[in-house]
């Protein structure tokens, strides 16, 4: 496939050559993806995800895990949505990243207090990947940008500002 046609009539490269032309970026928009996608399941799906997990699927753990979820459509969106923009927003990379260990975070510590099952760690060490494959996007991005030579990220006292 050739890719689609633009308004003005010229081809956009196809999907193909987005992926080859950044693998990194076109890895954390799968990721989103399946964000997203995992996010909008455990919406209504939470009892089976939190057993799934080893924890209890109590009427209030469901209503948190789909609040839960929900975020997950929300962040996982936000994080696509930059992605596919010519120029994805670093605020939105940083605070991905962010998100994502702070996922992580919280489900070692349900393993620890014994909410969730071992095999919960799963999924923090996805988290957790994540949230390094956002960051060390996050300072590519910089970097490209010349604003990673600056004094600090995202303060306004970057180079030339």
């Amino acid at each position: 496939m050739s890719g689609a046609v633009r308004p003005s009539g010229t081809p956009s490269p196809g999907v193909g050559a987005w992926i080859a032309a950044d693998p990194l970026r076109a890895l954390l928009a799968a990721i989103a993806v399946v964000t997203v996608f995992s996010g909008a399941v455990q919406i209504p799906l939470g009892g089976t995800v939190l057993e799934l997990l080893g924890a209890e699927p109590t009427t209030a753990a469901r209503q948190l895990f789909a609040t839960v979820g929900m975020f997950m459509v929300v962040v996982g969106g936000l994080l696509l949505h930059t992605l596919l923009r010519p120029k994805p927003a670093p605020e939105v990379l940083l605070w991905s990243g962010i998100q994502k260990a702070g996922a992580c975070a919280a489900v070692a510590v349900g393993v620890l207090n014994g909410v969730f099952a071992p095999v919960a760690l799963t999924v923090a060490a996805f988290d957790l990947a994540t949230a390094a494959l956002c960051l060390i996007y996050l300072r590519r991005v910089y970097w490209e940008s010349g604003r990673g030579r600056g004094t600090g990220l995202g303060t306004g006292q970057e180079a030339g500002q």
